[in-house]
């Protein structure tokens, strides 16, 4: 009996395409700082692009539909005064855009649906709290207004972005330089990576890590790690000879991988995108011209390769559309916005079917805009999945939604106990002789007011004399 050697898989065939010459976005100046972030970051409605920018950091926001030349002149989100390290949109407004910098704040942006005619200068809230460069930021997947960023500081900072706090700080974690940070499907835990060579599996809430791994490459080059659906975690790095390097890792028992793969020899670090519904992950490597993606299952051989798309032209960066950002009438499952040096490429991921009707196994239901959470249950301890919707029908993004931040009211506070005064323990007294002061000097306004009016009236009355008599 002749063993199948081709393994059954709706997702073999998938292949990428980029989109026409006039679908693309040209003439846009990518920056060209020196850190392993995507500098791309895309939504149902946006495409945001962290470009050059002399005095201080910007990057640039265009509607999805505004394709083709750029114009030199067109608005920028300028705030930062060093150049801007990552961009993240939130998940449950897609008019809002999270950004951090080497000036050490992450600040948050609402955008308009119009096209603003100057640049936006002024952020919603300014999230200050770390010492050094943030080179990290993440919104919680499920939870509303949570916000996470890591800096060169090694800490790491969930905020809520709603009253423009920190909920949680994790400074005594991390020995070096973090490398990237996920969080898993419900945001219960984070796993991250750090330059003392360790990959954690972190419960934030608690300040406590779960699981950790020395070394889950032996290479000296920045690790890579994400968490699947079902709580696996799956890395990229290198090996000694500067191999890359692929894993799959049950945080349960992190002493061996349930994957180790080689790949190929090359120093860009994969920069690795996972899409849960279909369980494939896309590894795009900075400075390369392809794309490779995998099926990850419960069988062995547990990683399976799919395929590569490849192009002529290695990516400075790459962003990654939603799920709900997607055209289901033409069986797209994947849209990446390849970054050139001066422009910015979509590429397609599709699955060849004959029918026109909605691929039900293509498509399960998909997250969706809503939080599940607010930031507070979240931080007292609740977890909840991200709250599904359906595409049969399509998505039609939301109408413009403002972020509205409270901060607390430091007047709030009660005045400290003991014979210390201060102005707001509202002495009435002293109440009562500003009052006075105030109103002596609306009184004093109002007499002198009132001269210069009798002195002006007298003047047109000399002017009219005036002006009769000679003519």
């Amino acid at each position: 009996m002749s063993r199948r050697v081709v393994r059954q898989s709706k997702f073999r065939h998938i292949f990428g395409q980029p989109l026409k010459a006039d679908q693309m976005y040209e003439d846009i100046r990518v920056s060209k700082v020196t850190w392993d972030s995507s500098f791309c970051a895309v939504n149902p409605k946006f495409l945001a692009i962290i470009v050059e920018s002399g005095g201080g950091g910007a990057f640039m926001v265009l509607h999805l539909a505004k394709t083709g030349r750029v114009d030199k002149n067109h608005p920028m989100v300028r705030g930062h005064t060093a150049p801007v390290l990552d961009i993240d949109w939130c998940p449950h407004n897609d008019n809002v855009i999270a950004s951090a910098s080497e000036d050490t704040t992450v600040m948050v942006w609402q955008i308009p649906d119009h096209t603003p005619v100057r640049s936006i200068t002024e952020p919603i809230v300014t999230l200050e709290g770390h010492s050094k460069r943030v080179g990290i930021i993440s919104w919680h997947p499920t939870a509303h207004n949570v916000l996470l960023s890591a800096g060169a500081d090694n800490a790491i900072i969930i905020w809520n972005v709603g009253t423009g706090e920190a909920l949680i700080v994790l400074e005594a974690i991390h020995t070096d330089v973090i490398y990237n940070v996920c969080w898993n499907y419900n945001g219960s835990l984070i796993t991250t990576t750090c330059k003392d060579k360790k990959v954690r599996v972190i419960d934030p809430r608690k300040k406590l890590v779960v699981a950790e791994k020395v070394r889950p490459h032996e290479g000296p080059r920045p690790v890579r790690a994400i968490f699947m659906s079902d709580g696996k975690v799956f890395t990229t790095g290198f090996n000694k000879t500067s191999e890359r390097q692929l894993a799959l890792w049950d945080p349960k028992s992190f002493d061996e991988p349930i994957v180790l793969q080689e790949m190929d020899t090359s120093n860009g670090v994969l920069l690795p995108f996972y899409d849960p519904d279909s369980n494939i992950v896309y590894l795009c490597g900075k400075g390369d011209s392809s794309i490779r993606y995998f099926e990850i299952t419960d069988e062995p051989p547990y990683v399976h390769y799919l395929n590569t798309y490849s192009s002529k032209e290695p990516q400075r960066g790459m962003g990654f559309m939603p799920k709900r950002g997607l055209d289901v009438s033409k069986c797209e499952i994947a849209r990446f916005y390849k970054l050139h040096e001066r422009k910015c490429e979509p590429i397609v991921m599709t699955v060849p079917r004959k029918s026109d009707l909605f691929q039900d196994d293509l498509y399960p239901d998909t997250a969706g805009p809503e939080p599940a959470l607010e930031a507070e249950e979240w931080a007292s301890g609740k977890d909840a999945g991200p709250l599904l919707i359906s595409l049969r029908d399509g998505y039609v993004p939301l109408k413009n939604r403002e972020l509205k931040v409270t901060k607390k009211n430091i007047l709030d506070k009660r005045p400290p106990q003991g014979p210390r005064r201060s102005y707001s323990t509202c002495d009435t007294s002293l109440s009562r002789s500003i009052l006075e002061e105030l109103l002596e000097e609306i009184k004093s306004l109002r007499e002198t007011v009132q001269a210069q009016e009798k002195r002006i009236s007298d003047l047109e009355n000399k002017l009219s004399q005036f002006t009769n008599g000679t003519s």
